[in-house]
C-alpha cells in the first residue's frame, strides 16, 4: 500500500510540474507585452532621431534663395547615402552628396553638389535629361541601352576619360533593375553646349542628352574633379514603383 501512495505521489508531482499557475502566466504575458513595447519605443525614438538630425542638417545648409533642393528630395537621397556607407559602397568619410531632381524643370537649376560635413552648397547648376526622357519635363525613364532615357536612382561615381563628349565621368548605378546598365550604357556625366540659359532662352527648354546627365560645358571640370571618385549622386523622380522598391531607400 505504501508502494502504490508512492507511485501516486511521482505521477502527481510529474503531473503538477508542467502546470502554471494563472498568475505566472499572466506576469510571463505581461514581461513579453512590456519586452515587446520597450522594444517598439527604441526603433520610434531611434526614427524620430534620425529624423530630427536630418531636418537639422537641412536647415543647416545654406541654399541660395529661390534655389533651394525640396526637403523630402534631400532627406530620400541623404537616406540611400548613409545606406550606401553601411554596405561599405562608400567611404565612412565621404562627405559629398550630388543630387538631381528631375521632378523639376530643366530649364531650373535641378543639380546641387552639397557638402555634408561643411552643410555648404558647392555647386547649384542645370543638368540635362534624355532625350526620349520628355521635352521640358522628364516623364520616361529606362535602364535599356539605346533607349536614350535618363535612369534614376543612386549611382557612385568612378574615374574620368577624355571621350566624344570632352572630359566626363563614368558612373555606376547602384539600384538593380533601374540604372545598373548604366556603365554598359555608357551613361557619364559630361559637358554640353546644350546645357545653358542661353539654349533654353531660344528654345523654351535646355537640349536633351542620350541619357546622360550633361551639364554645362564652363562647370564641367569644377564639378566633376569635385565629385569624381567614389562620391554618391541621386536621380529623383517621384515614381512610387522606384521609390518603393529601391533597397537604398529603406529606413
Amino acid at each position: 500500500m505504501k508502494g502504490l501512495y508512492s507511485v501516486l505521489g511521482i505521477v502527481y508531482m510529474v503531473t503538477t510540474s508542467f502546470y502554471l499557475s494563472p498568475e505566472k502566466t499572466i506576469v510571463k504575458n505581461e514581461n513579453s507585452t512590456k519586452k515587446t513595447e520597450r522594444l517598439a519605443d527604441t526603433k520610434s525614438e531611434k526614427t524620430a532621431n534620425t529624423v530630427s538630425s536630418s531636418e537639422e542638417l537641412y536647415k543647416a545648409i545654406t541654399f541660395e534663395q529661390g534655389h533651394e533642393l525640396n526637403e523630402e528630395v534631400f532627406f530620400k537621397a541623404l537616406t540611400g547615402f548613409e545606406n550606401l556607407k553601411k554596405a561599405g559602397l562608400l567611404n565612412q568619410d565621404s562627405h559629398l552628396l550630388t543630387v538631381c531632381d528631375f521632378s523639376m524643370s530643366s530649364n531650373m537649376k535641378r543639380l546641387w553638389v552639397i557638402d555634408i560635413n561643411e552643410k555648404k552648397v558647392l555647386f547649384n547648376s542645370l543638368v540635362a535629361h534624355g532625350k526620349n526622357t520628355g521635352e521640358e519635363f522628364a516623364t520616361n525613364f529606362s535602364n535599356t541601352e539605346s533607349s536614350l532615357q535618363s535612369s534614376m536612382g543612386f549611382y557612385i561615381t568612378d574615374t574620368t576619360y577624355e571621350g566624344d563628349n570632352g572630359y566626363s565621368l563614368k558612373l555606376l548605378g547602384m539600384d538593380k533593375g533601374f540604372n545598373d546598365a548604366a556603365f554598359k550604357r555608357a551613361i557619364v556625366m559630361h559637358g554640353a553646349d546644350y546645357v545653358s540659359e542661353e539654349f533654353a532662352a531660344m528654345h523654351k527648354r535646355i537640349g536633351r542628352s542620350w541619357g546622360c546627365p550633361a551639364i554645362p560645358r564652363s562647370l564641367t571640370q569644377p564639378i566633376i574633379n569635385t565629385i569624381k571618385g567614389k562620391s554618391c549622386l541621386f536621380i529623383y523622380y517621384p515614381d512610387q514603383n522606384y521609390l518603393s522598391r529601391s533597397e537604398w531607400l529603406k529606413s
